[in-house]
């Protein structure tokens, strides 16, 4: 592992799909926003619900290049762009997904719930959506006819003793346009479960999975935090318009999670140069939501819509956020703006032009509280942690370049950088998966409280069959402290820590694996390492469906846990709406 130079340091089984009627509900993106009220933030909880700096569920296994899988998408405030990958499977009738230009940044910690995308679904089968007008490409012929994937009841009539039983799946039961859609969330707050996709928001019950409210929104959605508020509210970004061409990121809707209830509303205000408004990431602190893209930085107060800032002191501005317990801005410092440096060599990234650097911000008021300088040439590629801060960094290209992980102290000055050998770490991240609101604070596989950090090493093929382990390091030291395997024919990624012990996603054993009897589940992992603890073992019977979620957003409290996709898409209409969008485990 390449060393970057030290800076200076400164329901009842099937429940019914995703979707809202067709009439939008009075409110929705048109309230005017409240008298303005000064609101001082309030403690935050980590992503969907739980206390602060939660991190994430892993997604299944699937084999990326480079150290830590490369982000699918370039940070939009890079210079240059960042190695691409689509969102899911291209239909027969559709060109393609767009790439999205986002970045953003990863918390973790002890919390209750902890995700990383999905997708609402259904499993009643009855779409809440017309069928899609998009022309069907030339010489397109449907595929083969989908096999429906069992529902909770029959997959319940093999659970054995000791497992826990499926509590309920859900189809998607939409048909999208083109490639497909991405689903953002979910948000977790009290006993509702919410998440936005395409021009709907719901909220669904986390004990039988019915859906509880649904918002129909006038456009599609094109951004939103990864967390709430502590008491619930939503701010997300919406298009223009339902014009695929003209359309811009430039609305915001906030959301209360509980009820469904539209809140206020509010438009951008341009910048007169390099506003990449089709581009924006968001994050949530206390009650101020802020907004990073090429340009500018918004900060808006969650409760009544107010404006609170809109640019970072200095040359600098953001173009990646974590929120959380605190605010943590990834921003890009050069002489011009991205795109305007007159380098012939295309990739100003790339070519060393840019110093990056890492800042605890104040949500109200904008203001740094400290700084932490990359080194010349190096990009920040994710931010695992904002308490402890533990940052990803990269230089060169995702495949062939030099990458490290950085650990800091709480006031932004350097603690360790973990010294990892040949076991590789490997995040993932839903924006693999995502087109939109591909924030890095959805990437899961490495996770730290104050004295151990875990990683999950990069996925190798053993007996024909992927598998890894987990890697724990001392974070004021960066030494190699243990290495657990995962069990044969499976893979382990950490999702957060919680009273001492790591909470790792056991994925189920890969279809052509040997191993026979077990599925996937939550396990435990100690700070002195030894064999994983069973914590949630899943159903043997489900492990078929369980494969079938590719990349999922895995949560976890109260002894049940929850898999959502972060990207709904199908071969054929048919496939697309049949499709299981989310299954959740336990008594």
């Amino acid at each position: 592992m390449s060393q970057p130079p030290q800076p200076p340091q400164g329901g009842p089984g099937e429940q019914e799909g995703f979707g809202a009627p067709y009439e939008p509900r009075p409110g929705a993106y048109g309230n005017p926003v409240p008298p303005e009220h000064q609101h001082q933030p309030q403690p935050q909880p980590g992503p969907y619900g739980q206390p602060p700096t939660a991190p994430y569920g892993y997604p299944q296994p699937q084999h990326h290049p480079g150290p830590y899988g490369p982000p699918p998408t370039a940070s939009y405030g890079h210079p240059g762009p960042r190695p691409s990958r689509p969102g899911g499977r291209s239909r027969g009738r559709a060109a393609g997904l767009v790439a999205a230009v986002l970045a953003g940044v990863l918390v973790i910690g002890a919390g209750v719930w902890f995700a990383v995308g999905g997708d609402d679904g259904a499993d009643d089968g009855k779409p809440l959506a017309k069928e899609s007008t998009s022309p069907k490409e030339p010489g397109a012929e449907p595929g083969p006819k989908a096999t429906s994937a069992p529902g909770a009841a029959e997959i319940n009539k093999g659970r054995k003793e000791g497992e826990a039983k499926v509590r309920w799946v859900q189809r998607n039961g939409v048909d999208l346009p083109g490639g497909g859609a991405s689903a953002l969330g979910p948000w977790v707050v009290g006993d509702v479960v919410a998440k936005a996709m395409y021009r709907t928001a719901s909220g669904y019950s986390l004990d039988d999975g019915a859906r509880k409210w649904s918002l129909r929104l006038p456009s599609d959605v094109c951004a939103a935090p990864t967390r709430p508020t502590a008491d619930g509210k939503i701010v997300i970004g919406l298009l223009t318009d339902t014009s695929t061409e003209n359309s811009v990121c430039d609305k915001l809707q906030m959301i209360d999670l509980a009820t469904g209830e539209a809140g206020w509303s509010a438009t951008f205000e341009r910048a007169p140069t390099q506003d990449g408004l089709a581009n924006i990431v968001m994050a949530i602190s206390g009650d101020v939501l802020t907004i990073g893209r090429v340009g500018r930085t918004d900060a808006y107060r969650v409760s009544d819509g107010k404006h609170l800032w809109d640019k970072l002191p200095g040359p600098c501005q953001s173009y990646g956020l974590a929120g959380g317990a605190v605010l943590l801005a990834a921003v890009s410092c050069r002489d011009q703006p991205a795109g305007e440096s007159g380098s012939e060599s295309g990739s100003g990234s790339e070519s060393g032009d840019v110093i990056e650097e890492v800042r605890r911000v104040d949500p109200s008021t904008g203001r740094t509280l400290w700084t932490y300088e990359a080194g010349k040439g190096w990009l920040i590629d994710e931010v695992h942690s904002v308490d402890p801060p533990v940052i990803s960094l990269r230089k060169g290209g995702a495949v062939e370049g030099e990458w490290a992980i950085t650990v800091l102290n709480a006031d932004g000055t350097f603690r360790s950088r973990p010294a990892a050998g040949d076991d590789v770490p490997e995040a993932r991240c839903t924006g693999m998966r995502r087109n939109v609101g591909a924030n890095l604070d959805t990437c899961v596989g490495v996770t730290a409280d104050a004295d151990t950090l875990y990683a999950a090493t990069k996925h190798r093929f053993a007996d024909g069959v992927l598998t890894n382990d987990v890697v724990a390091f001392d974070m004021s030291t960066g030494r190699k402290k243990w290495k657990v395997p995962a069990p044969a024919g499976q893979t382990l990624m950490p999702l957060r820590v919680e009273g001492g012990k790591a909470l790792v996603y056991l994925g189920p054993p890969g279809a052509k694996s040997g191993t026979k009897g077990v599925g996937g589940g939550i396990v435990a992992l100690g700070p002195d390492g030894g064999a994983p603890r069973q914590v949630l073992r899943h159903p043997v019977s489900a492990a078929g469906t369980e494969r079938t979620f590719t990349d999922p957003l895995v949560l976890y409290t109260g002894g049940r846990s929850l898999l959502m996709l972060p990207y709904v898409s199908g071969a054929t209409d048919e496939e697309e709406m049949e499709l299981p969008a989310m299954i959740a485990f336990g008594d």
